[in-house]
């Protein structure tokens, strides 16, 4: 069976430089897949070269197994059947949302114009609001125009640059989740690009973390912020604490204890290692007596994150209690399998 979206060996440079380097990247039908990544790591070029906007050095892209971009093959962005939505939204202002969401359905007779226009003004939610302009709606309400308009043509693949940048915080989280249920409504299959893990967590169902023009790990939200193949990866999704440790056989030897290491396998003994901790994996709790200092505290509203000074280690922790700078905690380690990476030489 073939993938929605196939793209194998891709290299694109950019006056003389590589921006994508031998990238390959598999798409399943109805999947919405983020590619993340600080700016300049690759990603919107990467969307432009799936759209037909950049041409490729060498590799190739398929849609439902038909190539689209390959040495010999080469569809404008016309022929490709990809619908677009960008930062801004790109609606035409002199159109009415039923006019902008029609725009890209020519060689339809009107009855059926009409009727995919009512369908997509349903599902976005914006029934009665087909009479008006742009400038009428909120940020919001232009945004379900934007995805209304790219699903009307029935496209096998939707791309969006960075779609949620420009709507209000109040109503980001929202949108993010009504757009996802949309997607999956319309069995959908997207590729968006942002540089929030937020929004990645929230709308993705598989994310891709680019650096430097290279995917360093593909997967899901839980997979890459739990299992990091890089410091890269890691340090990119959520903050943590790096600790000294040693691999002994099936243990991991640590300032905080001996903790059993599943991995271990493929770790020689006596490997010297730098073992990642999120702050979910420690617990504190005030004690008199207890050999950790909070040294720093923010307030985060369902919660804090503390920096503990431990043995001279400085250690980020999530807590719902409320503790005091400079007060005495005890510092727990919570049951979870180790991620390590190799120390720094």
């Amino acid at each position: 069976m073939s993938h929605a979206l196939s793209i194998r060996n891709l290299t694109c440079r950019y006056q003389g430089q590589a921006v994508l380097q031998n990238l390959s990247l598999p798409v399943e039908d109805n999947e919405i897949v983020c590619l993340l990544g600080a700016s300049g790591c690759g990603k919107t070029t990467l969307l432009k070269a799936i759209a037909g906007l950049l041409p490729l050095e060498q590799g190739e892209i398929h849609i439902h197994g038909r190539t689209i971009a390959d040495q010999h093959t080469w569809l404008p962005p016309e022929k490709r059947n990809i619908g677009m939505i960008f930062q801004d939204y790109a609606l035409f202002p002199h159109l009415t949302v039923a006019e902008n969401i029609a725009f890209g359905l020519r060689g339809w007779d009107k009855p059926r114009i009409a009727r995919k226009v009512q369908d997509m003004l349903a599902l976005v939610r914006l029934d009665g609001l087909d009479t008006r302009y742009p400038h009428q709606l909120s940020g919001g309400q232009q945004q379900r125009v934007a995805i209304a308009r790219a699903l009307a043509s029935e496209p096998d693949l939707i791309l969006l640059d960075e779609p949620f940048s420009n709507i209000d915080t109040q109503v980001r989280h929202g949108l993010i989740k009504e757009i996802r249920r949309i997607f999956k409504a319309q069995g959908v299959t997207a590729i968006f690009v942002t540089h929030s893990r937020e929004e990645a967590f929230a709308f993705a169902d598989r994310m891709a973390v680019m650096n430097q023009g290279v995917i360093e790990q593909f997967g899901t939200a839980t997979e890459l912020y739990y299992r990091p193949s890089s410091r890269f990866v890691a340090e990119f999704l959520g903050s943590g604490s790096y600790l000294p440790a040693t691999v002994q056989h099936n243990n991991l030897m640590t300032p905080l204890g001996t903790m059993n290491l599943e991995s271990a396998s493929s770790l020689a003994s006596d490997t010297s290692v730098e073992w990642l901790i999120r702050p979910q994996n420690l617990k504190v709790k005030p004690a008199d007596d207890g050999e950790g200092v909070i040294t720093e505290q923010l307030f985060m509203g369902d919660s804090c994150r503390y920096t503990v000074d431990l043995k001279g280690y400085h250690l980020v922790v999530n807590s719902n209690l409320i503790l005091q700078t400079g007060q005495r905690v005890e510092v727990a380690v919570e049951p979870h399998d180790p991620v390590v990476f190799a120390a720094a030489s």
